[in-house]
């Protein structure tokens, strides 16, 4: 029994966080049929992430023969995610309830989702990476779908399911090419073998890369692959598009970092010739189409287009440096979007959705409070100093620099000006227009606390930007 005991506990110590994030998940789905009041319920799910967030620091190493690979790095995804929770449950106590679908499952969904994502980010093989992608992927289906008696909200549920599952397809087809080119699915072997065998311009390696671009492109919403993100952005739930626009996003980027640089390290020249083309076409579109927008949430969706475009660029620079601005963007990226959503969401009251931009009109003489915390937002979004935005962006266009693509930065920094268009644009509604109605916010205390924790570490970080880096660094010499 000794013997059997000392065997299990170092096998489970480094994939406990998800084992009781799945165990407080059902919990918490089993809760809804106990407790009737749903807020209780948000803050047992808050409690829940806290808990996991605290194991996180002790979960290191690997289990599962290699599978699940518990470091620096996923660990630095996993806060990100949890942070995404933490910030989503705050937004969308009081949402729900005005959209009337507070539900119990709405918070369970939620931590499955965020589980498939741990899962993610701690893929050592293929075959744990698709679990988690599915895991992540189902959970999210059905919160886009969440507004039940709006047909958008159907629709959105439905065009992201379909095309889904087209990007599923691929990454079957990509993880089915590559066993049968290596004869395994472990990244690492996968390395070693490509290295061992000088596969490098093999096009059956070429194509598996492709296969495995275009499912994760799907993931991130990048161009020609992000078709669904308009529509699921603008009729999911606005508290499920704030969760998808951040954790659904950086657990793609999570796992495209992965494979890319840890099993087609080797074909480094392949695979940037891939996404080289994915990035600008992403920043162009993402920065183009956001410009003729008059719905805000198709406006921050093809935002968020734009910006996986930025991030491709520290994965192309192939370097611990554009990895680490990676992560750096990833975790500001959360306090920014999550902050313009909760702003969003605040407008939202009985009869009034608050979804078009020109119901920003004079905001801030009738509410200026909101209208400051939005200029923050958008200012960082652009990627004006001294916010945050800007310090994420300077490190990712560095990272490009530094490894060689001076130019591909160029053309990261011209589009990111014809960004500040669109994004100005509604501080101009705000500031310069004359308010039309008199709307009033749904304020509440979780969305108070959220917007005070987004603005202050918008603020800080572009302040003091050094620990995050320095860290996010640590981070990435994975």
């Amino acid at each position: 029994m000794t013997n059997l005991t000392g065997f299990i506990m170092p096998d489970l110590g480094p994939v406990m966080p998800e084992i009781v994030m799945t165990c407080l998940a059902l919990l918490i789905l089993l809760s809804e049929l106990v407790i009737k009041r749903k807020e209780t319920i948000a803050f047992f799910s808050i409690v829940s992430v806290a808990i996991v967030t605290y194991l996180l620091a002790g979960s290191t190493g690997t289990t599962f023969n290699g599978m699940f690979i518990a470091d620096g790095y996923s660990l630095f995804f996993k806060l990100i995610f949890m942070l995404n929770v933490i910030l989503t449950v705050l937004i969308s106590v009081k949402y729900i309830v005005i959209e009337k679908v507070n539900f119990g499952e709405y918070y369970s969904l939620i931590l499955f989702s965020t589980l498939g994502m741990m899962l993610m980010a701690s893929a050592g093989d293929l075959i744990t990476l698709y679990l988690g992608l599915e895991l992540m992927a189902l959970s999210t289906y059905v919160l886009a779908g969440f507004l039940r008696h709006d047909i958008k909200s159907n629709e959105a549920a439905m065009k992201y399911f379909l095309l889904g599952s087209f990007a599923s397809a691929f990454l079957l087809y990509g993880i089915s090419m590559i066993y049968g080119l290596t004869g395994t699915t472990d990244l690492h072997a996968i390395s070693s073998y490509i290295s061992q065998k000088g596969l490098s311009g093999n096009p059956v390696l070429t194509l598996s890369m492709i296969m495995f671009a275009v499912a994760f492109s799907f993931k991130i919403a990048a161009v020609p692959f992000h078709m669904w993100a308009p529509d699921v952005y603008e009729g999911a739930p606005t508290s499920v598009t704030a969760f998808m626009s951040v954790g659904p996003k950086a657990a793609g980027f999570a796992v495209l970092g992965r494979v890319f640089l840890t099993a087609f390290g080797a074909a480094r020249i392949e695979w940037t010739g891939i996404l080289i083309p994915i990035a600008i076409l992403t920043m162009a579109v993402g920065n183009i189409a956001a410009i003729s927008q008059t719905n805000i949430k198709r406006m921050l969706a093809y935002s968020s287009i734009a910006h996986a475009g930025y991030i491709l660029l520290g994965i192309i620079a192939g370097t611990s440096e554009g990895m680490a601005s990676v992560l750096n963007y990833l975790f500001i990226y959360a306090f920014m979007n999550i902050g313009a959503f909760a702003v969003v969401i605040m407008l939202r009251s009985e009869g009034f959705k608050g979804d078009n931009i020109s119901d920003y009109e004079g905001l801030a003489k009738t509410h200026p409070l909101a209208a400051a915390l939005m200029l923050v937002f958008m200012f960082s979004l652009t990627g004006i100093p001294p916010t945050a935005g800007f310090m994420g962006k300077f490190y990712l266009f560095m990272s490009a620099v530094s490894a060689g693509y001076t130019w591909l930065a160029v053309t990261a920094v011209i589009f990111s000006a014809i960004s500040a268009y669109f994004y100005l644009r509604i501080v101009m509604y705000m500031y310069m227009k004359e308010p039309k109605t008199a709307v009033q916010l749904s304020a509440s205390p979780g969305i108070a606390l959220a917007l005070a924790i987004t603005v202050i570490a918008v603020l800080l970080i572009g302040v003091f930007p050094s620990k995050v880096i320095s860290v996010a660094r640590i981070a990435a010499g994975f």
